[in-house]
């Protein structure tokens, strides 16, 4: 395989609030979206919608497992409609040496993403950072069964012929983490440093400054 197969670190990226940030933006607009396909498809008004999703997403950790689960619901219908942006060039908040800072991390990377293909390969083409990745595995490559369920991890895995043991998954997500470490992988937060869990080998407050701590990381390199 390319760049030393199994042997090589292997870098697996969340993406939203990761390689940009999707609070400003992002995340509202896509609440609202969810919302209204809630109200518009099980027939909820808006509080009744807020109320379901929030109940969902604290149970499963995605709402839209809760609507597979107990609604029915075409997991595709659901992602096409809820990611679906007016503007997102001007909503994708780019970070001025992204490009240089993931251009400097040696071995292979690799996007994991609960979000769809069609959005992640938009938002990365809009970061201007898509080349530098091999692949983009999203919820659609875990068959809908996003993070933090190991089932998604262990999909990558198989597709990517990847051992765990050489792989860092560089997350803002604490729950995402845990899972990555318990399957015996290096665990990178995109967060504050004096918070950080026991599972979590490195804190960083941008990934921008993720090469700096490769001396941290040094059990995962080839």
């Amino acid at each position: 395989m390319a760049q030393g197969g199994r042997s090589a670190r292997v870098w697996l990226f969340d993406l939203d609030n990761t390689l940009h940030d999707a609070d400003r933006h992002i995340f509202p607009h896509f609440n609202r979206s969810m919302t209204a396909y809630l109200q518009a498809h099980l027939g909820l008004d808006q509080a009744g919608a807020d109320r379901l999703r929030m109940r969902y997403w604290q149970r499963y950790g995605a709402t839209l497992t809760g609507l597979i689960r107990h609604h029915g619901t075409d997991p595709r219908h659901f992602l096409w409609h809820t990611h679906q942006f007016p503007s997102l060039d001007a909503m994708v908040l780019r970070r001025r040496g992204l490009r240089h800072a993931l251009a400097r991390l040696p071995g292979r990377k690799v996007v994991f993403s609960n979000a769809p293909a069609h959005y992640s390969r938009a938002v990365l083409e809009i970061l201007k950072i898509a080349d530098l990745f091999e692949d983009i595995f999203t919820i659609e490559h875990a068959r809908f069964r996003p993070k933090p369920d190991s089932y998604g991890f262990y999909r990558i895995f198989r597709r990517k012929r990847l051992d765990s043991r050489r792989c860092i998954m560089v997350e803002d997500s604490l729950q995402n983490l845990r899972t990555a470490k318990r399957l015996g992988m290096g665990t990178v937060w995109v967060g504050p440093a004096d918070k950080r869990p026991s599972y979590v080998d490195v804190a960083v407050p941008s990934v921008l400054r993720l090469s700096r701590e490769l001396h941290r990381l040094r059990g995962f390199s080839g």
